[in-house]
């Protein structure tokens, strides 16, 4: 454990910041697995509702600095193409 006051401070802001992100991840991950879930079941408007509703929360996590945006682009790019490749 750090005995000087800041590096305290730092473990406890760096944990707090970690569970955040892991939260932030956490909710792009649920939203990626409900699009697949909806093209899956074979309800394009479904699967169209939780596009938009991923793309949000993917959007929204790189503007937290959670996901870099390349990456982010990459996500939107794989599930925008999984939805519109569904007969």
């Amino acid at each position: 454990m750090a005995n000087i006051k800041s590096a305290k401070k730092r473990i406890l802001v760096n944990r707090t910041k970690a569970d955040r992100n892991k939260a932030i991840k956490s909710g792009v991950k649920t939203a990626i697995k409900k699009v697949f879930a909806a093209i899956e079941a074979g309800d394009k408007a479904a699967a169209q509702t939780e596009l938009n509703a991923a793309i949000k929360t993917i959007e929204m996590a790189t503007s937290k600095g959670v996901y870099h945006k390349n990456n982010a682009a990459r996500k939107v790019s794989r599930i925008t193409k999984a939805v519109n490749q569904m007969a």
